[in-house]
């Protein structure tokens, strides 16, 4: 099954060369003073419209010194990243995500605890402080389904990233797989396609980075710098202590 929290961001090396200078990762500035470097950044990847509403697209601060101005220059550019979509384990388990990836459907958990009354109980009972949650989210889809309008998936979008933390579940492990990341991924482009606002929590889109570096490197796809960097910069932006307090405890370690 898909992981749903996310995994350390870095190693103990790469934190600690981040406490010593909070400008690099892997080597490369993070906040830097090469203004053409930054300004070269691709706003958006170089694809077809229609293949954008497969990414979610998160605001970066840019931040650049300009020498002959003696001041420092801030500019929004934007992470864009691939949404993975959820594997099912093999047959007979995940049935239900892996028809639901198959149709590009959405998992609504009122409507397969309906349509499932053999498995109810453990549905029910493994969601049993949520419930209303689901109930939440499955308005939210049904009203989407009558008008078309994705601003009624706000709200199912907001759910689905807060339970997806306090999996797994009993049922998503016997019954249902991991369907949190296939509905968020699900969620996400029909957003995109309606042209909506909106905006994940920054662990949320931790996930979104690991599952899209696992899969470039499962695939043995071609390193993206500018992608590199700007998730070096979201990394930098949003978990700017993140670890330092067990280098902190490693450094103490080593110098006795």
């Amino acid at each position: 099954m898909d992981s749903y929290k996310p995994k350390p961001l870095l190693n103990k090396t790469e934190l600690k060369q981040i406490k010593r200078s909070r400008t690099r990762v892997h080597g490369q500035k993070v906040i830097t003073d090469d203004v053409k470097k930054l300004k070269s950044l691709s706003v958006t990847p170089d694809l077809p419209e229609e293949e954008l509403v497969n990414y979610y697209k998160e605001p970066i601060w840019i931040e650049y010194y300009i020498p002959r101005e003696s001041r420092f220059a801030y500019e929004i550019k934007y992470l864009y990243v691939y949404l993975v979509n959820s594997e099912a384990r093999p047959a007979p388990m995940d049935s239900i995500l892996r028809e639901a990836v198959a149709k590009d459907q959405f998992v609504d958990l009122v409507d397969i605890a309906r349509l499932h009354p053999e498995k109810e109980k453990l549905i029910r009972t493994s969601y049993t402080n949520s419930w209303p949650f689901f109930e939440s989210i499955s308005n939210g889809f049904k009203q989407y389904q009558q008008t078309k309008d994705p601003y009624y998936l706000r709200v199912p979008l907001y759910h689905t990233e807060n339970l997806m933390k306090r999996e797994p579940s009993l049922s998503t492990l016997e019954f249902t797989g991991n369907f949190f990341i296939h509905n968020l991924n699900w969620l996400i482009r029909r957003m995109n396609r309606g042209g909506k606002e909106f905006s994940l929590e920054d662990e949320t889109i931790s996930v979104l980075i690991k599952r899209r570096n696992e899969y470039w490197e499962k695939k043995n796809l071609p390193a993206d710098e500018d992608f590199d960097l700007f998730a070096a910069l979201f990394y930098e932006q949003a978990f700017p202590n993140r670890g330092l307090e067990e280098i902190e405890a490693a450094e103490l370690l080593d110098e006795d």
